[in-house]
């Protein structure tokens, strides 16, 4: 499964507006309140509703979390907006055919009850692909009964952190891509210098060292993103026809660590994984940029503020963007440092 293109109208921070995407890693940039996660999120939740068991629209308000699950909240905030549609098409490799799946809502629409259409074609051909969507902010390490408190009403997640959680706790791997997933995991565990556990009956993550484990919550959170990768890999979760979805994965990251994840996701994306970043981070952006070679197919995505609407614009080349204010943020403190204002 790879998702080819994106038309959103109305919808959140967007009023009209078409991404069209790579088929192998693609890098959103731009400054708070773009729209990136929320993007991301949207394409999360498509990919989600490959399972049957899955609907888009709830899925939607689960990651989304408007007051009351009510997916009108979503509608773009300005006036004559009363209607949102939004579309995601994506595409089957192995049979080369295209497949939309399609939602529309307006203002009055209750809860999820929005009209999703395509969404059996969409099942049908995607069943069974895998999509991951890490957040921003590192959850492993509270992992101890976090979906039971949440069904209960205890506490306020979206999916993507109960999800990442049970894609990090079930082992999909069932001996495919042995010799690839064995090289990432090595590499990985340089960096976090162990493996990671799951014990099921307490339902609690480790790491372990040797002959000794290491409760997460006591390991930096900067390890701790790097062990859940290490985790996804080791369970399946990041095979051929899956889809990585990853929020500021700088966040909290020695950035010594940084060319070694933008290692990683140059081999998932060559490995068949189709990769979706949003970053703030000059370093990420330009590892990725100097680190791919021509058979590479990145795509930069720059979301911006425009007269108040967003905009949006798209580059294979990260220095090629003319709106980058993460280069023109790395300019600005060199200008500085050499005295000229």
């Amino acid at each position: 499964m790879k998702i080819t293109q994106v038309k959103v109208e109305n919808y959140t921070v967007f009023q009209s507006e078409k991404f069209v995407l790579g088929d192998a890693i693609n890098v959103f940039i731009g400054e708070n309140g773009t729209g990136k996660t929320h993007l991301m999120k949207l394409m999360y939740s498509a990919s989600q509703a490959a399972d049957t068991r899955a609907s888009f629209s709830n899925k939607i308000v689960r990651t989304m979390l408007p007051d009351d699950y009510n997916i009108s909240r979503l509608l773009t905030r300005k006036q004559g907006a009363a209607h949102s549609t939004v579309r995601v098409t994506a595409k089957n490799d192995e049979t080369d055919t295209s497949k939309n799946l399609s939602i529309s809502f307006h203002s009055k629409t209750k809860k999820w009850d929005a009209d999703v259409t395509g969404e059996q074609g969409w099942e049908s051909e995607f069943q069974g692909e895998s999509s991951i969507f890490i957040p921003a902010k590192e959850i492993l390490s509270n992992s101890y009964n976090l979906n039971a408190a949440v069904e209960k009403g205890n506490i306020i997640f979206d999916d993507t952190y109960l999800d990442i959680l049970n894609s990090a706790k079930v082992d999909a791997s069932l001996g495919r891509n042995e010799a690839s997933r064995s090289k990432m995991l090595k590499e990985i565990e340089k960096i976090i210098d162990g493996k990671v556990v799951y014990d099921s009956q307490k339902d609690t993550f480790y790491l372990k060292k040797g002959n000794s484990k290491q409760e997460f919550n006591l390991v930096s959170e900067g390890i701790r993103k790097m062990a859940l990768i290490w985790q996804l890999v080791k369970n399946g979760m990041l095979d051929k026809g899956s889809i990585l979805f990853w929020d500021e994965p700088e966040a909290n990251i020695n950035p010594t660590y940084i060319p070694v994840i933008v290692d990683l996701l140059l081999a998932l994306s060559k490995s068949g994984v189709q990769v979706f970043i949003a970053t703030h981070d000059y370093f990420l952006s330009k590892y990725i940029d100097a680190r791919k070679n021509e058979e590479d197919n990145v795509v930069y995505h720059s979301l911006y503020k425009d007269n108040g609407k967003i905009s949006y614009e798209v580059s294979k080349e990260f220095g090629l963007l003319e709106k980058n204010g993460i280069l023109e943020a790395a300019r600005m403190l060199y200008r500085e440092e050499i005295g000229v204002i």
